[in-house]
C-alpha cells in the first residue's frame, strides 16, 4: 500500500469532517517516472495477459472510466510484484 501511494496509484478521497467532496484522486506528489512505467506495464498487461484483459473488459462493461480501470490494473501489478517477492516463488498464471 505504501509503495502504491509512492507511485501515485492509491486513490484518496477529499474529506472535511463528515463531508466527502468530489471524487477520489491520486496524489500529485507521486514519483511520476515510476507511474509512467507502471502505466505502460498496465496497458501491455491489458493487451497480453488474459486475466488482466478479462478484468479490464468486465470493469469497462460495469461503466467504469478507462483511466480508473488502468489505475486499478497498475495496483494489481504492484500487488502481484510484492506477492512474488514476499513468497520468493515465480508467478503462476491461473486459467481464466
Amino acid at each position: 500500500r505504501k509503495f502504491a501511494c509512492y507511485c501515485g496509484v492509491a486513490p484518496f478521497e477529499h474529506t472535511s469532517g463528515i463531508s466527502i467532496r468530489g471524487k477520489t484522486q491520486t496524489s500529485s506528489l507521486a514519483n511520476k517516472e515510476v507511474k509512467v512505467y507502471l502505466t505502460r506495464a498496465a496497458i501491455t498487461a491489458i493487451s497480453w495477459d488474459p486475466q488482466m484483459k478479462a478484468y479490464y473488459k468486465r470493469k469497462i462493461a460495469e461503466g467504469k472510466h478507462k483511466a480508473v480501470v488502468i489505475n486499478a490494473v497498475r495496483a494489481k501489478i504492484i500487488a502481484r510484484s510484492f506477492a512474488v517477492i514476499r513468497r520468493q516463488t515465480p508467478f503462476v498464471t491461473l486459467a481464466v
